[in-house]
């Protein structure tokens, strides 16, 4: 990989992690739903005009978006606002990888090798620890939020590998409209008119930069980019640099929030990026990886 392509994949490693960050700011402003909805709005009805028609079946971007966007980015938002850090947030939602290959088994009946078996056992004891650390020191409830989040990450994960879509950043642009009207409905519904309509009359420049963010530069510069090098170099060689998204969320969340890092959480960040890397590790004949949103390395989609 040449230094400028290494250099742009650090890249989007780093804007993938800050987005946890970012989003930390964001629900100061926003009630979760309701970010998450101005989130897919602001990336997607712009977007669409620029990226042509879907190219795969409408029925698997219908069900990408459901599942990816508003349970596992409805989940994670709630659970940020429920009080789940920002850095540990970055780093729970890699055990997306084991339940991507625990789905992949059932529905596909993909076996997993035993390293990969061996680094799932790994990650999850990771979990355990940084569950161990969080039931210390924060609401466990909201861990739990952001569990359920990397689960449905990894049915997503799998529902993307059926549709195998050939653009990335087509498939997410699209995938990105479906939970707007959904997200929106929910936030009315749970979140309150009155709550969602003081939060956008409140609107101000880091509010409205936040949006931005967490859409454009997470989503249409992430995904573009990354597809970018996917098409130019081997999954294997681009996908292990997604490890390094729970280095940066951490990194900022302590530089930027003032969030604390314990020795059980830096304990936990090395059993579970090092589990992860185990169960990422290529066989010989390895499908090409699409992230979404900060994902870690195979079995993710093609999934911040």
């Amino acid at each position: 990989m040449r230094p400028a392509h290494l250099a742009l994949a650090v890249l989007v490693a780093a804007v993938w992690g800050v987005n946890f960050t970012v989003i930390e700011i964001g629900l100061a402003h926003f009630p979760p739903l309701l970010f998450s909805a101005l989130r897919f709005f602001a990336a997607a009805l712009p977007a669409v005009f620029f990226v042509g028609r879907p190219k795969v079946a409408f029925k698997w971007v219908l069900a990408v978006g459901l599942v990816l966007g508003v349970a596992k980015f409805g989940l994670l938002f709630v659970g940020m606002d429920a009080g789940m850090p920002a850095g540990l947030s970055s780093l729970v939602l890699q055990i997306q990888a084991v339940f991507t290959a625990a789905v992949a088994f059932v529905a596909l009946g993909e076996r997993p090798s035993r390293l990969r078996v061996v680094g799932m056992a790994v990650a999850l004891a990771g979990i355990g620890v940084a569950a161990v650390d969080e039931g210390a020191s924060g609401p466990l409830g909201a861990f739990a939020l952001v569990i359920g989040a990397a689960a449905c990450w990894g049915v997503s994960n799998v529902l993307t590998r059926k549709a195998a879509p050939p653009d990335a950043l087509n498939f997410m642009v699209w995938v990105s409209t479906v939970p707007v009207l959904p997200l929106l409905a929910l936030s009315l519904l749970l979140e309150g008119p009155g709550r969602d309509y003081d939060a956008l009359r409140a609107l101000d420049w880091q509010g409205a930069g936040t949006v931005v963010y967490v859409a454009w530069v997470t989503t249409v510069f992430g995904f573009g980019a990354w597809g970018w090098l996917l098409r130019r170099h081997p999954a294997s060689t681009v996908a292990p640099f997604s490890l390094l998204v729970p280095v940066f969320g951490m990194s900022s969340a302590a530089l930027f929030l003032g969030e604390s890092v314990s020795g059980l959480r830096w304990c936990a960040a090395a059993l579970l990026v090092g589990g992860v890397g185990l169960a990422s590790v290529p066989r010989r004949r390895r499908e090409a990886v699409h992230p979404v949103d900060g994902a870690a390395p195979e079995p993710v989609l093609g999934r911040s």
